[in-house]
């Protein structure tokens, strides 16, 4: 190849406009793809250190395949991070900065390309059950061949398995997707009681689980109502176990083990305060387990430290498909690491908030030892993610919430106060780390255009109400 040419090749590619083009591999090396995803579960299982949770089948899934102690998510908020975990892609870069349900309106950008999309191109059979909540499009506009809207776990898991059978009669390989809605918080009925018409914990066809106690983490006041709230979350969780347990019974009964990548996950923290809607710890850690039986380092109870993102997921499941990862993807795969391959681990985790409830954008970098978090509105101090006019959970920090708001950074040191309960932002011994890490924060805030850099970001609904002011109709 002349210079000319090369020189040209090698732009387009930087552009990430054009992937980087292999060969897939034969359908017959390729491996099966289940996710199992679920809202608002954080790491709140038993084998991720919460004693008082029942979770046999998480925990056993984890004996038998990968744990992910230090997994987590780009954006505390449900939708943008299911649009990273789909697209690799950080929620500023993919368009999805918000919620996609209702006004809300966010949704991915045109040229995105969705997972399922990679592997339906690839020649995976592709179906997907209950919540796509990256997206307010059809699912087939996203490479689904089939989308089943049961969101919740029972129900969604029975229909899941019915197609599981099918795609395994099929001989092709296939990708299975199912998103249930359960630990979310869940709204009762009109006249079900105290709780009539309300949003919380356990929901009305499921029971709170105090049976083994209630372990109250370090950032939340040990109240009667954080522990009501805390046993409620253990039911829900306990009952999203049950139907886990009911897929990997399926994978094993109809003999995919070996040929089949299965991953539990989810979007976020648990929906507690300080923790869902927030870049803090229990906001942005996840849960990841996965276990690929006939990939020597995809099983066998290992337990992974090395730090990887939610937007690590899709270039590694390309990876395994022998799909060829685009250069506009952000992730890195961590295939290498489990294969026992050169692989660098992340030194740094960005985390974003744009919208969730409300417009509040924030920034962050995680680091081993250290998390700065940057501020750029006056908002309250986090975001109260228990859809209750009066929660019954408290913070610790800040000790009064409705009084409390935004710095313009925080900085915590990750090693000494685990749960970020002492901000060392202004201390003038922590100014070089402070400095360090907001150097490097705008740098990648830089290198991904990330679209604070030019100003407040407008949501949807102050265009749709721009241009209705204009004489548009109503939206439907």
């Amino acid at each position: 190849m002349n210079k000319a040419i090369s020189f040209l090749a090698s732009l387009i590619i930087g552009t990430g406009v054009l992937p980087v083009r292999t060969e897939a591999k034969p359908e017959a090396q390729r491996p099966n793809i289940v996710m199992f995803h679920c809202h608002d579960l954080g790491q709140f299982l038993h084998c991720y250190g919460v004693k008082t949770v029942q979770t046999p089948h998480f925990d056993k899934f984890a004996e038998q395949g990968v744990r992910f102690a230090r997994s987590f998510c780009t954006q505390p908020g449900c939708s943008p991070s299911r649009a990273s975990l789909f697209t690799g892609r950080y929620p500023h870069s993919n368009g999805v900065m918000g919620l996609t349900h209702a006004n809300f309106a966010w949704e991915l950008r045109p040229d995105e390309k969705h997972l399922a999309q990679f592997l339906k191109e690839a020649g995976y059979a592709t179906v997907a059950v209950g919540v796509t909540h990256e997206t307010h499009s059809p699912a087939k506009r996203w490479g689904y061949d089939k989308h089943i809207p049961k969101a919740k776990a029972v129900e969604g898991t029975t229909a899941a398995l019915e197609e599981l059978k099918q795609l395994a009669a099929a001989k092709r390989p296939f990708y299975l997707y199912a998103g249930f809605i359960e630990p979310h918080r869940l709204r009762y009925p009109e006249g079900s009681g105290p709780m009539s018409g309300l949003v919380g914990f356990p929901g009305p066809y499921v029971q709170l689980d105090d049976s083994l106690g209630v372990d109250v983490p370090g950032y939340l006041r040990d109240t009667p109502g954080t522990r009501e709230e805390l046993a409620g979350l253990q039911g829900l969780v306990k009952h999203v176990d049950e139907q886990f347990g009911r897929w990997t019974q399926a994978i094993r009964e109809l003999g995919l083990e070996n040929n089949t990548l299965v991953i539990a996950t989810t979007d976020h923290g648990i929906a507690m305060p300080r923790a869902k809607c927030s870049l803090y710890e229990p906001g942005l850690q996840i849960a990841l387990l996965l276990r690929h039986a006939g990939r020597k380092g995809w099983h066998g109870g290992v337990v992974r430290n090395e730090m990887v993102s939610n937007i690590d997921m899709l270039p590694t499941i390309l990876e395994l498909a022998g799909v060829s990862v685009p250069a506009n993807v952000q992730g890195r795969s961590f295939a290498p690491l489990l294969d026992g391959r050169a692989y660098k681990p992340n030194s740094a985790i960005f985390g974003e908030l744009t919208y969730h409830g409300y417009y509040d954008p924030q920034r962050s970098i995680r680091t081993e030892t250290h998390k700065l978090i940057a501020n750029f509105s006056t908002a309250p101090a986090f975001q109260d993610s228990s859809q209750q006019w009066r929660p019954k959970s408290d913070p610790k920090v800040p000790e009064n919430p409705a009084t409390a708001f935004h710095p313009h950074l925080e900085l915590y040191d990750l090693v000494k106060d685990p749960w970020e309960q002492v901000d060392l932002a202004k201390k003038p011994e922590c100014a070089a780390i402070r400095n360090e890490l907001a150097r490097r924060l705008y740098k990648h805030m830089v290198e991904t255009d990330d679209p604070l850099l030019r100003g407040a970001v407008t949501s949807p609904q102050h265009e749709t109400t721009l241009k209705m002011l204009q004489g548009e109709p109503l939206p439907k």
